[in-house]
């Protein structure tokens, strides 16, 4: 006896909206490589360090142990950063945060990979309780960053800010260029995306976008903090 197995019905997808998804995921994967790297290049080092010490005629068991710690001290560490970053591959849907936290996950995330081109990323964000979305604040604050740099080209800083007005959120994003180097990397991988692109993801999010020159706005609505 056999038995089907269960099936996903294919959800109405708007092309677009997907393939705009796609190029900002492939512009992420940089940064998100860079990420990763980061985090478990101290435990390849440590592990070699460990190998030589074990190497020796009679192996310190001090120094040994204090290896062993300091693997086991990444490894934790290399863990909580590797599920993070998944989450802005594989979104959890129905996730808030502090929209601060979304703005300084955004800057931590991009800062290197924005530097290596010549830009800037200043976090203007203030402490304060206004939890959105967090999936689509992810998505769009990269989108918005990528268009903004690719088209201004640099030397340049970009601000990002929020504030809260008529019980939205409205996360403001402004370039200025500046003077200094220009960068050490040329094109972008993969290829720039486009404003209506942006709007598209803005979009599908339920999320206003609004671009005036190197200047733009997204308000999204206020939710409830997680828990609550």
């Amino acid at each position: 006896m056999t038995s089907e197995r269960p099936h996903l019905s294919p959800a109405p997808v708007d092309a677009a909206t997907e393939a705009a998804r796609y190029a900002l995921l492939r512009r992420l994967a940089f940064a998100i490589r860079h990420d990763l790297m980061a985090e478990l290049q101290p435990i390849t080092m440590t592990g070699e360090v460990l190998e030589r010490r074990l190497a020796a005629p009679q192996p310190d068991l001090k120094q040994l142990r204090e290896s062993a710690a300091r693997i086991t001290g990444f490894s934790r560490a290399a863990v909580r950063s590797c599920l993070d970053v998944i989450t802005w591959m594989a979104p959890e849907p129905g996730r808030t945060m502090p929209v601060q936290q979304v703005v300084r996950d955004t800057v931590d995330l991009l800062g290197s990979s924005f530097g290596f081109r010549g830009f800037v990323l200043r976090n203007d964000a203030i402490e304060a309780p206004w939890s959105v979305p967090r999936t689509g604040l992810r998505q769009l604050l990269p989108a918005c960053l990528f268009l903004l740099a690719d088209e201004a080209g640099p030397p340049a800083e970009i601000t990002l800010g929020a504030q809260l007005a008529d019980g939205q959120v409205r996360v403001v994003l402004s370039l200025e260029p500046v003077e200094g180097p220009e960068g050490v990397l040329g094109e972008p991988p993969y290829r720039a995306l486009s404003a209506a692109e942006v709007q598209l993801l803005a979009r599908a999010e339920g999320i206003a976008f609004t671009r005036t020159g190197d200047h733009i706005e997204l308000v999204l609505a206020q939710v409830p903090p997680e828990g609550e």
